[in-house]
């Protein structure tokens, strides 16, 4: 069978966000607020596999309906700000009538802009990426549009970040219909909260993507594989949103490979769906648990091996005397661990995975 509802991919958006109506809600509230309220400056974190990038792409759709001119998720690079700038003018040439520039209610020529949202030669070549960003803006708002910027995949404090942190802070200043979006993994945005020069960051508002409702994903499979023309019966399709464990990028393997392994009869038994389990899981490891560990020091990897032994949750004793090492050592990479979202405290002396899988995945690769 063909799938055409389900994106098992990197990036990919799926036909539909699940679970995700609340968090998203909340950012839009945000745009909702006064300039330079602390709601207009949000930060995303997220797992692999999480969907921070999807969630980026529906909040600039959704934005757009408010009234913003997107900067459509731009990951952070040495050429950021240009292609913020870039995407800017793109997205706001929609409010620009016939094909002579003229924006409705402007002149041009005004600010520095030759045609549209273009600027001059001069602007081009000589101002800033700060002085660029504040005359869109200035512009945009005799149109009554705000700017949004979305930034994935921060990495960490870096020269390019630092210059969309200060133009926006100077937007802030002005009193400019501004907001900025950062998504990234815990780890890569907690350095960039403890870089002195970014300390603006620890004032905004913070988004953890914790794992979907069981519940939600169930009632997404039922919909979706009616969609798609296959047959599985209710306990088969609970097992399915089980297996997920909340992640969206486990979510559409599963969901994938389900319908991929029921063939052109669509109908899917318990064999049928064990392999498409057991497909997706190999992924799922590979994608995901691969690529945290390979992140990670070597002591970093010895403490989630001491914590794989266990099978919910372990006894920080437990972990230090799995490692050799005293109770003091052994706090140190918890935390670090922590920082990351890669494991999680559950209650007083005891921590457990956050990643899913990566405990299999460490008892099966000992």
């Amino acid at each position: 069978m063909s799938d055409s509802i389900f994106s098992p991919a990197f990036g990919n958006r799926p036909s539909t966000l699940v679970g995700r109506t609340l968090t998203l809600d909340a950012i839009l509230g945000g745009l909702d607020s006064e300039p330079g309220s602390k709601e207009r400056s949000t930060l995303v974190l997220g797992q692999r596999g999480s969907g921070k990038t999807v969630l980026l792409w529906e909040l600039a759709d959704r934005a757009r309906e408010k009234g913003f001119v997107v900067a459509s998720p731009t990951v952070a690079s040495d050429d950021m700000p240009n292609r913020i700038i870039e995407k800017i003018q793109d997205d706001g040439e929609r409010y620009i009538k016939g094909g002579r520039g003229k924006l409705v209610g402007g002149t041009v020529g005004a600010l520095g802009f030759s045609v549209g949202l273009q600027f001059s030669s001069e602007i081009q070549e000589t101002k800033s990426f700060g002085y660029k960003l504040l005359k869109l803006s200035e512009r945009l708002e005799q149109q009554n549009r705000g700017i949004l910027v979305l930034v994935d995949e921060v990495q960490g404090s870096s020269p390019e970040l630092k210059q969309l942190i200060s133009a926006y802070l100077e937007l802030v200043g002005e009193g400019r219909n501004a907001a900025i979006v950062f998504a990234g993994l815990p780890g890569a945005i907690s350095s960039v909260l403890n870089d002195r020069v970014l300390t603006f960051l620890n004032r905004a508002h913070k988004v953890v993507l914790d794992p979907l409702p069981e519940g939600d994903i169930d009632a997404y499979f039922t919909h979706a594989f009616a969609a798609a023309g296959v047959q599985i019966a209710p306990e088969l399709r609970r097992e399915a949103a089980r297996a997920t464990k909340g992640s969206p990028y486990m979510l559409q393997l599963v969901g994938h490979n389900i319908v991929q392994y029921a063939g052109e009869s669509g109908a899917v038994d318990e064999r049928v769906l064990q392999e498409a389990l057991e497909s997706s899981r190999v992924s799922f490891e590979r994608d995901v648990c691969e690529t945290t560990l390979a992140a990670l020091s070597g002591k970093d990897v010895a403490f989630l091996r001491a914590m794989a032994a266990d099978e919910i949750e372990s006894n920080m004793t437990d972990i230090a005397e799995r490692m050799g090492v005293g109770a003091d050592y052994a706090q140190k990479y918890r935390k670090r661990l922590i920082d990351t979202g890669i494991i999680t405290a559950t209650r007083r002396g005891y921590v457990a995975f956050a990643v899913p899988y990566l405990a299999d995945h460490l008892r099966n690769n000992a």
